[in-house]
């Protein structure tokens, strides 16, 4: 068995999650009213089905949480890919079985699976947005705590690409960071002297210090809340000598006018921190 559950998202990180969402659903007694309700030998089939139009992420992620809970007595058939754009009353999975396991499963698997696709539909809107563009959409660390793999994943799956995963993967210096070091080059180099190996990126305000990072040998320079025409004095200033990521309160509206400024990425929090879910249903044919 592979230890990717799908590319770039470890199965081990995911059965992390299920067991908790798991833990928290069920507690210590499992599903009462199914278990009351519903005979043992009850089977059925059931289609999981986007009630609106989107892009599915976390497949994989609700077939485990399935096979998890039914000790894999519950058969998935997985009928779209993670990163298709969906329409609303197409079946994207199928899943048969018994109905106690398929009933218990189904609010871990959709809370799921709909926070990803969502997630995944709000990149694929900015990635549209920006499409012709030399830009990128890139997300942060604004993540919901213990889901920051799960949602990194699925702002590939909507064609956006990462930032770091932790805050030990590279170094990013702030405002704050600059406040308390005396100046963005200071700062920058009290990060470059202790960890000279590892990928750094400086925050500035204005184009004054981006000169100064530039000429300090800064190649990753957040550019935080500077107008279209700023951003595009930077791009020309750098002239490729750095990348360039656009920051700062960004708005699908002007995503375009940033992107066209010449800038690198464009950085998103509100691609975990504020996607809304795609509602995605589970419809239950019994006797199937």
């Amino acid at each position: 068995m592979s230890d990717e559950l799908a590319p770039g998202l470890s199965r081990q990180t995911v059965a992390d999650v299920i067991a908790r969402a798991l833990a928290e659903d069920l507690g210590d007694a499992g599903d009462l009213t199914t278990t009351a309700t519903i005979p043992e030998s009850l089977r059925a089939s059931a289609s999981l089905v986007p009630r609106h139009p989107g892009v599915v992420a976390g497949l994989p992620v609700a077939a485990l949480v399935f096979e998890t809970v039914s000790d894999g007595r519950l058969h998935v058939e997985l009928r779209a890919a993670d990163g298709d754009r969906v329409q609303p009353g197409q079946v994207v999975a199928v899943v048969s079985g018994p109905v106690r396991d398929l009933l218990t499963a189904e609010r871990t698997a959709l809370n799921l699976l709909g926070h990803l696709s969502g997630v995944a539909t709000a990149t694929r809107q900015w990635a549209d947005a920006i499409e012709g563009t030399h830009a990128r959409v890139r997300d942060t660390r604004k993540t919901m705590p213990g889901l920051r793999a799960l949602e990194k994943y699925a702002v590939r799956m909507g064609g956006g690409v990462n930032h770091r995963m932790s805050l030990s993967d590279a170094a990013l210096v702030k405002d704050n960071h600059v406040a308390a070091a005396g100046g963005v080059v200071p700062a920058f180099e009290a990060v470059r002297a202790a960890y000279p190996g590892v990928p750094l990126e400086i925050e500035v305000d204005d184009l004054a210090q981006l000169r100064e990072v530039i000429a300090a040998g800064a190649d990753l320079v957040l550019l935080d809340n500077m107008s279209p025409a700023d951003m595009r004095a930077a791009v020309e200033f750098v002239a490729g000598r750095a990348l360039l990521e656009a920051s700062g309160g960004l708005q699908l509206a002007v995503a375009r006018e940033v992107a066209e400024t010449g800038v690198d990425y464009l950085s998103v929090g509100a691609l975990t921190h504020s996607a809304p879910v795609l509602d995605i249903g589970l419809d239950i044919t019994v006797g199937s």
